[in-house]
């Protein structure tokens, strides 16, 4: 819908994701707003991303903990998996919670919404639908899209990415998946918990590569053991067959091929950033070497009164980021000059949620070691006492901490509730604080959070 009477706005936002608080802050200082979103209304997060995904793995990790409880002398046995019942379920929440948002659009008074492709025109100006708006601010958080890598014969099979796949309503026999990301690893979980045979296909030679080594490796042991894991082999080739895909990979080692056939392929195997659908350079705005905006600390772009944020700009690709985005870039248009405020990406902390889950905030050890005098911090799960009740014998933490001082510089940890777990050292990283300020506080004993005492006071030299 549109509701416009008149082309001209205070604010314009583009992008209903994280976007919103823009929104909500400009109709709270009675500006005119132009909200625009080609849809569906709620952004990455909420319809195709974390909400959904999660939906999905929450079941997952529940089959799996039932299929691994014998080692706690529990004999279980799973019945039926209700794929359609799980799916249906995911959507019926997303929708909902959709609805809910276009309710609040519907009848906010004062703001204009169009819910149609946009691009820009000329400087300030987008096009949208059949109607030109123009905007004194700018804001744009129009996210990411999957990208399709050069695959020959991609585009003649019907390949699912993360949006498609949430439209299944029967369980894929097989499945290759091509990317070894978070988005990848995350959706191999699922559908092999699903019952699905599944193979991950991954250019690099460690999946979820931004974590640390030691991590990537005791995933890829872990989910060797439900699944295929190819690393090191890049797809080459794609080709229809009978009742399914054909896939030709390349080790990227040895040159070695490798075919194989599934019923569904999924590509996973990276994000491309929406600038080019909005053709930014029509008002000016740069974009960096992939395609992203560039967008500076305080989330400016290189042309006044046009900010960028979320995962458009390509710098920390997760919504609680974006809505951290959000409100520096309302603090900085508001309160120009001496007042800007700088984004500080120092200790953006992020989950994947596979099985076991991993959790990470601030610098890898990689990153630490060429900026600060370090020392490392390791602790197994069976180190303490509720790891041993667990029986969880391949989790563990890891700590970077700068030596002159104990300032935590950056925790990983993979294990189970890693996610919760890490949270009390985001909080503690965002004050600058030390492993004197995590210890503090009492612990209880026996619970999974003297884990992260134990890595901190068990400090070694890097290796």
């Amino acid at each position: 819908m549109a509701r416009a009477k008149s082309g001209e706005y205070d604010v314009i936002v583009i992008g209903s994701g994280a976007g919103a608080a823009i929104v909500e802050e400009a109709l709270q200082h009675n500006l005119r707003v132009a909200f625009v979103d080609r849809g569906p209304l709620g952004g990455t997060c909420l319809n195709v991303g974390c909400i959904p995904t999660k939906i999905l793995t929450a079941a997952a990790d529940r089959i799996v903990e039932i299929q691994e409880a014998r080692k706690l002398g529990v004999e279980a046995r799973i019945e039926r998996i209700d794929f359609r019942g799980i799916m249906e379920r995911m959507r019926h929440m997303v929708n909902e919670d959709q609805a809910q948002i276009r309710r609040g659009v519907q009848h906010t008074r004062g703001l204009d919404f169009y819910e149609v492709e946009a691009y820009f025109v000329e400087p300030y100006t987008l096009q949208v639908g059949g109607t030109r708006i123009r905007g004194k601010r700018i804001f744009i958080a129009a996210g990411a899209r999957p990208l399709i890598p050069a695959i020959a014969g991609i585009e003649q099979v019907p390949y699912l990415t993360n949006e498609t796949a949430l439209a299944l309503t029967e369980r894929p026999a097989s499945l290759a998946i091509v990317g070894g990301g978070y988005i990848a690893v995350e959706f191999a979980h699922f559908f092999a918990a699903m019952g699905t045979a599944v193979t991950i296909l991954q250019r690099n030679l460690r999946l979820v590569p931004e974590e640390e080594p030691e991590i990537s490796e005791l995933l890829a042991k872990k989910m060797a053991g439900r699944m295929a894991v190819h690393t090191g082999v890049e797809v080459v080739e794609a080709r229809p067959a009978e009742g399914g895909v054909n896939l030709v990979a390349n080790n990227t080692r040895s040159g070695e091929r490798l075919t194989l056939r599934a019923e569904q392929v999924l590509v996973a195997a990276g994000r491309q950033s929406n600038a080019d659908l909005l053709q930014v350079a029509q008002t000016g705005v740069a974009v960096d070497t992939r395609g992203y905006i560039a967008a500076n600390e305080y989330l400016e772009t290189n042309v006044p009164n046009i900010w960028a944020f979320g995962d458009i700009i390509g710098k920390e690709m997760f919504r609680h980021t974006a809505n951290r985005e959000a409100s520096f870039a309302w603090h900085n248009a508001e309160h120009g000059g001496p007042h800007k405020a700088a984004m500080d990406y120092g200790a953006i902390p992020h989950a994947v949620f596979t099985y076991p889950p991993i959790a990470s905030v601030g610098l890898t050890e990689a990153e630490a070691l060429p900026k600060h005098d370090i020392l490392i911090g390791t602790a197994r799960y069976w180190d303490v006492a509720k790891g041993q009740a667990l029986l969880e014998t391949d989790g563990f933490a890891k700590a970077i901490v700068e030596r002159q001082g104990f300032k935590i510089l950056g925790m990983h940890i993979i294990g189970p509730e890693a996610p919760t777990l890490i949270q009390e050292v985001i909080n503690v990283m965002a004050q600058g604080g030390t492993i004197q300020d995590v210890a503090a506080g009492m612990h209880i004993h026996p619970a999974m959070p003297e884990l992260i005492v134990n890595t901190l006071y068990s400090l070694r030299e890097p290796e």
